[in-house]
């Protein structure tokens, strides 16, 4: 029986998450920014989960003194409403709180309600409207808070 297994991303990963990225986000990462967050950024931490010997979901996450930021989460197409978010979100919450952080925060699109309603499952509330924060459309983000 296969299961899935969470890790810490590494460099190797890059092409596969990009892969995701870019089927998940109207404006994606570059290899470039994910190689950056993964060899020069001492406050990003990025959880991958593998299924057999595939690459299907990942999360970044900034933890500055005791606030951490979510950048990006997404999981494949095939592999969604199977609860690999809500894992996913929960280990680098878990992961967070490890390295001592007491409140997470991230963006999300105001019409993008599955995600909304993932994050309010796992405790986060509604902050602030970041208005024309995405850059394809100008449509406004939701700012949402967790403590941890």
């Amino acid at each position: 029986m296969s299961t899935f297994e969470f890790r810490n991303m590494t460099v190797a990963d890059i092409d596969d998450v990009f892969k995701i990225e870019t089927i998940s986000f109207s404006t994606p990462w570059s290899k470039e920014a994910f190689y950056n967050e993964l060899t020069q950024n001492r406050f990003a931490k990025y959880i991958v989960i593998q299924y057999e010997d595939e690459l299907v979901g990942y999360c970044g996450v900034w933890i500055v003194v005791d606030e951490a930021h979510i950048t990006n989460i997404a999981i494949l197409p095939d592999f969604r409403g199977k609860k690999l978010g809500e894992m996913l979100l929960t280990k680098i919450m878990d992961e967070a709180r490890k390295l001592g952080a007491t409140n997470m925060t991230l963006e999300v699109r105001v019409t993008n309600k599955v995600a909304q309603n993932l994050y309010r499952k796992l405790g986060f509330q509604n902050g602030a409207i970041r208005k024309k924060y995405y850059t394809d459309n100008l449509e406004d983000a939701l700012v949402m808070w967790v403590k941890l």
